[in-house]
């Protein structure tokens, strides 16, 4: 009775513990909140809402927009997406239906290079690849719209949304893979039993079943673009401005915050700073949010787990 005692004893302590520990990650979430939303608050009471799509950034006049931030990340994130989810949905639906078995093994490896040796290898070898091969013949057919003006000098939002979509390709593949993974055998099989190729199979039973989560992987790497720092700030551009064209230099929140924090020499101009990485950090975690709960509806009561989820 005595050992049984103990041993409750030590169950108790050790949920508790781990509790705790499950609690300190909100709380630091709420911290880093508060601390962007006090130092921002400057800038919020004198910016107002006018902050998010007002243009001009000016230290000298101390004004400032983050418009031309906000549509460079949006826009830059969303160009990956178009270039990566057909890749990487393709990826997912090959390892877990087609490859051979020795063939199946997760795709996030790449996920381990560091960022800045992609925004090297994007400096030397994506912007003369994209000048030489790819937009020549992009502006040969589709010049005379408003995404493909101007002169492509190669730091531009083209360029940061390829390197974006080469780096989100891995997490969307990888969360889609285990997604795939969580659909129960019995789909699959009641699709064959009923006379369905394999494709067909994937196509009416394996990916609708798995439609939120899959969803919910898009909008993961979504989150991962948007927050993406040195290999965007190396390729993009860094111009504060908006402009349809693709073939344009942008500029980004993160990337913003990267080159001029460390110049922010007034009060102002560091809390217009701080009020750029609030909104950073709500869209990201927001992102980010969806996508969890979106994943988590599919996989919940599935055999198949995986430390993607």
């Amino acid at each position: 009775m005595t050992s049984l005692l103990g041993r409750d004893r030590s169950d108790r302590i050790y949920r508790r513990v781990l509790t705790g520990f499950a609690l300190i990650l909100p709380a630091l979430i709420l911290i880093i909140l508060g601390v962007l939303f006090f130092n921002a608050l400057p800038a919020l009471k004198r910016f107002g809402p006018s902050f998010l799509w007002t243009s001009t950034w000016d230290p000298v006049a101390e004004v400032y927009g983050a418009a031309p931030m906000i549509f460079g990340t949006l826009a830059s994130s969303l160009l990956a997406l178009l270039i990566a989810v057909p890749l990487a949905l393709s990826v997912a639906i090959f390892l877990t239906e087609f490859s051979p078995r020795w063939l199946r093994r997760p795709v996030a490896f790449l996920a381990a290079i560091p960022s800045v040796v992609y925004g090297m290898w994007g400096i030397f070898v994506l912007i003369p690849f994209l000048r030489s091969y790819i937009v020549p013949p992009l502006k040969a057919l589709f010049g005379w719209t408003p995404f493909l003006q101007g002169v492509f000098y190669g730091n531009s939002l083209l360029a940061g949304g390829v390197i974006l979509a080469i780096m989100v390709v891995p997490y969307i593949a990888a969360v889609s893979r285990e997604v795939l993974l969580a659909v129960p055998t019995s789909q699959r099989e009641a699709a064959l039993a009923m006379g369905a190729t394999r494709w067909e199979a994937v196509r009416s039973a394996v990916l609708p079943y798995g439609r939120a989560g899959l969803i919910g992987a898009v909008i993961l790497g979504l989150g991962r673009a948007l927050g993406e720092t040195m290999a965007v700030t190396m390729v993009i551009g860094n111009r504060h401005d908006i402009s349809l064209s693709m073939l344009q230099p942008a500029y980004t929140m993160a990337a913003a915050i990267a080159n001029e924090f460390s110049e922010a020499t007034t009060a102002t101009y560091q809390s217009a700073l701080m009020e750029v990485g609030l909104v950073l950090f709500v869209l990201t975690v927001t992102v980010n949010a969806i996508a969890r709960i979106l994943i988590w509806r599919v996989a919940r009561g599935a055999a198949v787990g995986s430390s993607a989820l």
